[in-house]
């Protein structure tokens, strides 16, 4: 009964642009919803010409308005570059055009370098500090009560848009934990204190209006293919990526190759791999035994994958594959979700 959920970063392929990442988003989103995939996030990134999804609400809303039954959310919004009214008010419009369907992940780093963050800010006197604070101001400007309140998000007040912590640290997972929300651990890109997180947000957690236990989702990289060899191959993109990365020259996605050994120096194959650790690769059987084991090893209440694939054909196939394969290992279908206290609306 483990939901599985999409996290788009909106690729840019080497060779193509921004409309075309976003069509290709779109494309994504019906094809997840379809196959009955729960959510459908996008991640706010900036000065990064790999990444189209910058705009994060403006993207959520043309997604949910091209779909039908999936949620769209952020995945997330990077908090401390806003003004928690300005995106009460933006995800308050989103909620009150498709009602029940939104999402607002929030996470604490500026997604971008620090010069581009100063751009976004102005300046950097909020180092993330404030975060907690920030989260609450958000929330509060969403509840109920916030039509008493002398400062109000129209629209906005009285949603109750359901609002996660994201992490790649014990951070996240000790403040989700004492403000009784739900947690997505960014596993796919920060591995090491996957496990440590997890132990934290639920032996620490304090049930809320808005949430009744502890709620975790696990995202990780997927790569799906009709053979092991085929999506190995697919593979490489991401790991390509992630040497750019360490060699600071990021940019597009780029094309998978033959061979990765010829690109990368020992080095750099530890350091991708390290960051790579929490993937599942392989052909339908390879996925099966991968989310398997990632199940039995998290125990986590949602998976939620990303594909950071260069043919956009080969990435649906990709999350259709995926789809399968969790029907077979969970046997039921995808409509769970993180629970309310008693009298509260539910958080999916």
């Amino acid at each position: 009964m483990t939901p599985y959920s999409i996290l788009d970063l909106s690729p840019i392929v080497h060779g193509s642009t921004a409309s075309q990442a976003l069509a290709n988003s779109l494309s994504l989103a019906r094809h997840a919803d379809s196959l009955g995939y729960q959510r459908y996030w996008l991640a706010e990134h900036h000065n990064m010409t790999g990444n189209a999804s910058s705009a994060t609400a403006v993207l959520i809303g043309h997604l949910a308005g091209g779909t039908k039954r999936i949620r769209v959310g952020s995945g997330g919004v990077m908090l401390p570059n806003h003004a928690p009214l300005v995106i009460a008010e933006q995800f308050g419009t989103l909620a009150c055009l498709f009602p029940d369907r939104i999402d607002l992940g929030l996470g604490r780093a500026p997604g971008t370098d620090q010069l581009t963050a100063r751009a976004l800010r102005r300046d950097l006197q909020d180092t993330g500090e404030g975060f907690p604070q920030d989260v609450l101001e958000l929330q509060s400007y969403l509840s109920r009560e916030a039509q008493q309140a002398p400062v109000k998000a129209v629209p906005g007040m009285g949603t109750e848009v359901p609002i996660w912590i994201l992490g790649s640290s014990l951070y996240g997972a000790q403040l989700a934990a004492h403000l009784g929300m739900p947690y997505a651990f960014a596993s796919h890109f920060a591995p090491a204190d996957l496990f440590d997180a997890l132990a934290i947000y639920r032996q620490t957690f304090k049930p809320s209006r808005q949430l009744a236990k502890p709620y975790a989702m696990v995202l990780v990289n997927m790569i799906a293919a009709p053979t092991d060899q085929e999506a190995h191959y697919l593979f490489t993109s991401v790991q390509q990526h992630f040497v750019r990365m360490r060699r600071n020259t990021r940019g597009q996605l780029p094309p998978p190759i033959a061979d990765i050994e010829e690109f990368w120096t020992e080095p750099e194959k530890h350091f991708a791999t390290q960051m790579l650790a929490c993937s599942v690769v392989g052909g339908p059987e390879t996925v099966k035994q991968g989310l398997q084991q990632l199940l039995d090893k998290t125990q986590a209440d949602e998976l939620m994958f990303t594909s950071q694939i260069f043919d956009h054909q080969a990435r649906l196939q990709s999350v259709e594959i995926t789809a399968r394969a969790m029907h077979k290992v969970t046997g039921a279908s995808n409509r769970n979700g993180p629970v309310a206290v008693s009298g509260v609306s539910e958080v999916a």
